[in-house]
């Protein structure tokens, strides 16, 4: 019998060591209560040195838990009127009966309680998830330098240690390329500035940028160790005795013929080097990715800054106007017709001919081409000067890194430090500088630093206010 019908006949492995109920209890109306649960019980298990924990002990913890006020709400049928030992019971005899533990009694006749071989597996990446863990990329890179710089006495085991720690490190590459975009996605949910700039300061800076992003070009900087990497790499796969020597052992570890294990070896290695040669494109877009989020963030709050002057925002402030008159005179709403001011103020109509203010730009159609002589021309200097003296304002008014320190050095004068609100917080230009004070503030480089603190409002500016000193 071929694999491909072993597979199509006994269904995939995944669901054959999976019950078919084992995700019943995170998707049932009492996920929260189960996932309580089976946390207090992983982590009770978890640092027990002994075989399997007495389901008594387990029983009582699952008791203190439902006898707390904080403890999520049993909803379930089955559970209705049971007291906090009943809900603990009930909650152990589910879990088994989904797969998630199993129940053994030992030659004391004590019921003990350990979990699923697949669920500890399980359980360490949901809570990686739930407790938002970064990877560390500097143990993946450290482990595979250390390992390709030795690896002649045991060379097979020590290439499977290498590709498995080079898979390690490109997904995590992968994993926060797709943590940045989620962020970018997750923009547009945002409908002011306060909330952007929480999710940029709070979430986006401490999660992304300090935890991964900063490290990974710091520290953790692949590029400072890549080259000697991908070069002993090559130079073993020249070695003949190299080669034989790791195909001996992984025919051994892997149970094949050693023809078999010698064609394993090449492309083991040669996978680990082209992963390495090619992983500047992803890093490239991660610092794309990085950029695009910061501008976008950026670029989002200023249309919300200035979205009141916008088309919309005139539309919305006439019809909040009129909403306020009908109020006011007590008029049904087909009475908007006797508000005198809405005569002089809207007017639409329709033009049967288009002039240049319309909105509409209609499709021009062929002309005749007629050639004329193209005569040399003195360029107009004083439209020449003009233009570069606009240039020249526009450069002006854009807020590079140096404008910021300079602003910043400029409004601390003599002192060592000062609160972001007794900065100048006259219009929105101002306010747009503090801004960019909290955002360039975050890089290890800058001339002063920042700390966030309690929330505060200047001249209808409402932010959270931050510490900002001099280094």
């Amino acid at each position: 019998m071929s694999i491909d019908r072993y597979i199509h006949k006994r269904g995939p492995l995944m669901f054959r060591v999976l019950p078919d109920n084992f995700f019943i209890p995170l998707s049932s109306p009492n996920k929260t209560v189960y996932w309580d649960c089976i946390c207090k019980l992983f982590s009770v298990m978890e640092h027990q040195l002994s075989f399997g924990v007495e389901r008594d002990v387990l029983a009582d913890e699952l008791e203190y838990y439902f006898d707390q006020t904080g403890a999520a709400e049993v909803v379930e049928e089955d559970f209705a009127g049971s007291d906090s030992r009943g809900k603990a019971n009930g909650i152990l005899r589910r879990l088994e009966y989904y797969g998630w533990i199993e129940v053994e009694t030992d030659k004391s006749y004590v019921q003990r309680v350990n979990f699923k071989d697949y669920a500890v597996r399980l359980m360490k990446t949901l809570l990686e998830i739930e407790e938002g863990r970064q990877m560390e990329y500097q143990g993946y890179i450290y482990t595979i330098y250390s390992l390709v710089r030795g690896g002649w006495e045991n060379p097979g085991v020590v290439l499977l240690q290498i590709l498995e720690n080079t898979d390690f490190l490109i997904t995590g590459l992968k994993n926060l390329n797709s943590s940045i975009k989620r962020y970018i996605d997750e923009l547009t949910r945002y409908s002011n500035v306060a909330e952007i700039m929480d999710a940029l300061f709070n979430d986006y800076i401490a999660n992304v940028v300090d935890k991964a992003y900063h490290r990974l070009l710091t520290s953790d900087n692949v590029s400072k160790f890549r080259p000697e990497i991908i070069e002993r790499l090559e130079s073993k796969s020249r070695s003949k005795a190299y080669i034989e020597k790791a195909a001996a052992e992984l025919a051994d570890l892997q149970e094949t013929d050693i023809d078999t294990a010698r064609e394993n070896v090449y492309r083991y290695l040669h996978e680990i080097i082209e992963a390495f040669r090619n992983m500047d494109e992803i890093l490239n877009e991660i610092n794309q990715k990085n950029t695009q989020y910061l501008k976008a963030a950026i670029n989002r709050a200023k249309f919300r800054l200035a979205g009141h002057e916008d088309v919309r925002g005139q539309i919305k402030e006439i019809l909040i106007g009129i909403n306020e008159r009908i109020n006011q005179e007590q008029l049904e709403l087909g009475g908007i017709y006797e508000l005198e001011f809405l005569e002089g103020l809207i007017r639409i109509y329709s033009s049967g001919v288009l002039d240049g203010s319309s909105l509409y730009s209609p499709v021009e159609g062929k002309k005749e081409f007629t050639p004329r002589e193209i005569r040399d021309w003195e360029p107009n200097l004083t439209l020449r000067q003009e233009k570069l003296r606009k240039l020249t304002e526009k450069m002006e008014r854009v807020l590079s890194v140096e404008k910021i320190e300079k602003y910043v050095d400029n409004c601390l004068g003599d002192r060592k430090e000062m609160r972001a609100v007794q900065f100048p917080l006259r219009d929105t230009e101002d306010f747009i500088k503090i801004i960019y004070i909290r955002l360039y503030g975050q890089r290890k480089n800058m001339k002063y630093g920042v700390e966030p603190l309690e929330e505060k409002e200047v001249n209808g500016y409402r932010f959270k206010d931050f510490r900002i000193w001099r280094k």
